[in-house]
């Protein structure tokens, strides 16, 4: 059953000025696996203070009925999209239209407990006006790091190729050759970008090319990178294809993205550098139930088709050889809020539950470099606290009954207030 969430739209107001005590029946802790029973947590403005036995005194949020843990991180995410605007009909989606998507798959991903996102491509800076509207607290949402538009060749996948030629159309982050590489860089970075995502190989939601195909040369990436890490930003890249994997590996990527084709040395190379990788393996079901209704291309269905079960045997090798993991998933290939499906796949797939769950939180906040703020209740990281009905450790499930959201010690969401156990 749907709520009504006007009570979560007052929390846009600034958090309270007093300190704020939590009450959780269960905590669990990602960093060291363990689970703390009847504990209350402090919060003080944006941050945890304290994790303490839950005292006689009444708190100030009784969550004690529910399991509480660290506000999940999503680090492969596009806002300001939808997969009801795929193929053909993308077109017809203007820039203002986009950012008010955004506006409205924000606080969507928020409401399921999703309190951060690393957003790995939009049009137009949609996404760093997304960003800084949440940042306002003129909107609710989680708290993003932004890409903008991803850089990659002349009709590669982060290109635009539905457009007949006379149109003249190139995507706003093509560039072709080492020095336009960098001069794109600079150039999101001068518009206020987080990360740099550049597309190393071809794709499967982009026409005419292939995903297994090499895109940006090792030169161009290598030259990414340096510009990127010299100014400050870590890069994510785009790869599906077994040698592009490899070279974006070499040039020093921060993350992988996807990782469908990965082989065996693929899997030590980014062992061997820490490279994160990210596999979104829960949006191969959706894109093949749903894709075609979606307006999806046919070719786009079938690429996926050839590379999905791949893409999921390929992550239980890497996880079973010990390569870091960030979780990510797509998000606007499949509708906004559903991110938490891929946890259970995960589970399912080998991966333990507390390692899904680090993926998540700890390890997330590792790649996107605020592992002393994110990812944990503990003293001095942000107060983001999420409360499900269920043990997720015993039934990842559990992530799909979110009750409870709190972001930087904002209450967007209690649904024990509302049912009136609070």
């Amino acid at each position: 059953m749907r709520l009504l969430f006007s009570f979560a739209l007052l929390a846009l107001s600034c958090a309270a000025a007093e300190p704020v005590v939590v009450r959780c029946g269960h905590l669990f802790d990602p960093l060291t696996g363990a689970v703390s029973a009847n504990v209350d947590i402090r919060v003080e403005g944006d941050s945890f203070v304290s994790v303490t036995p839950a005292a006689a005194a009444q708190p100030t949020l009784d969550l004690s009925s529910g399991y509480c843990l660290p506000g999940l991180i999503d680090v492969h995410d596009h806002l300001t999209s939808d997969p009801t605007h795929s193929g053909y009909s993308s077109l017809g989606i203007s820039l203002p239209r986009k950012a008010l998507i955004g506006a409205k798959n924000a606080r969507k991903t928020l409401l399921a407990g999703f309190t951060t996102v690393r957003n790995v491509g939009a049009e137009g800076y949609t996404d760093i006006a997304l960003r800084d509207a949440i940042n306002a607290g003129e909107i609710p949402g989680p708290r993003m790091f932004v890409s903008g538009p991803p850089l990659g060749i002349t009709g590669g996948h982060c290109d635009d190729n539905l457009l007949a030629p006379e149109y003249h159309y190139i995507a706003e982050g093509v560039a072709d050759g080492p020095w336009a590489a960098r001069a794109k860089v600079r150039l999101n970075i001068k518009y206020g970008v987080d990360v740099i995502k550049v597309c190393a190989s071809g794709g499967v939601l982009s026409k005419g090319d292939s995903p297994g195909a090499p895109q940006y040369s090792p030169e161009e990436m290598r030259a990414v990178v340096e510009e990127a890490h010299r100014l400050g930003r870590k890069v994510a890249a785009h790869a599906h294809g077994t040698q592009s994997i490899k070279e974006a590996i070499l040039a020093g990527v921060d993350s992988v993205e996807h990782c469908s084709l990965i082989d065996d040395e693929g899997i030590r190379l980014a062992k061997q550098k820490g490279t994160f990788l990210v596999f979104d393996i829960y949006n191969d079901s959706y894109i093949l139930s749903d894709g075609e209704k979606d307006g999806l291309l046919p070719e786009m269905i079938e690429k996926e088709k050839q590379i999905g079960k791949l893409q999921r045997s390929n992550f239980q090798r890497a996880w079973a050889a010990g390569v870091r993991m960030a979780f990510g998933t797509d998000g606007g290939v499949y509708p906004h809020g559903d991110n938490w499906k891929q946890i259970p796949l995960m589970v399912q797939l080998g991966m333990p539950a507390v390692d899904v769950l680090r993926s998540a939180t700890t390890e997330a906040a590792e790649l996107i470099g605020l592992p002393t703020r994110l990812g944990r209740v503990a003293p001095a990281h942000y107060a983001d606290l999420i409360s499900v009905d269920g043990d997720p450790l015993k039934d990842p499930e559990a992530l799909g009954h979110v009750r409870f959201v709190m972001k930087s010690g904002q209450v967007f969401r209690n649904d024990y207030a509302a049912a009136g156990t609070h």
